[in-house]
């Protein structure tokens, strides 16, 4: 999958459960010079051993949970789909990820404290539209 690529990075907080971190995969040449960049953009001033501590637990065991996960986000799809004043597009929703938009209703804050109620933690999210 990564064949012909100089470096790969992968996100170890979407999915698997780390608060934050990403890994970034490469030649010993490569990463030197990307450790240079990390330093000067700020990136020497965080503890990267409890980091790297919540990373090593997110890829021992996260991937176990992925499964889980994503039948959840299909189930929340799938109910979403039948509530009233909701889009959704079941075919985009692939891993644990779910996006729908409100077409009517009370609003986000309304639905996301309904979800709430049920044990289902929501964020609202504003699309932006910037004019380039």
């Amino acid at each position: 999958m990564t064949r012909g690529f100089d470096t790969v990075m992968f996100c170890l907080s979407k999915g698997l459960g780390a608060p934050v971190g990403s890994m970034l995969v490469g030649s010993a040449e490569l990463m030197a010079r990307a450790r240079v960049f990390r330093k000067a953009l700020g990136g020497g001033m965080r503890q990267v051993g409890v980091l790297a501590a919540a990373g090593l637990i997110a890829l021992e065991g996260g991937p176990a949970l992925l499964k889980e996960d994503q039948a959840n986000a299909r189930l929340l799809a799938e109910a979403l789909e039948n509530t009233e004043g909701v889009s959704i597009d079941l075919a985009t929703v692939e891993t644990n990820i779910v996006i729908f938009r409100l077409t009517a209703g009370s609003g986000a804050a309304e639905l996301v404290a309904r979800l709430k109620a049920r044990g289902v933690l929501a964020a609202r999210l504003v699309q932006t539209r910037f004019a380039w």
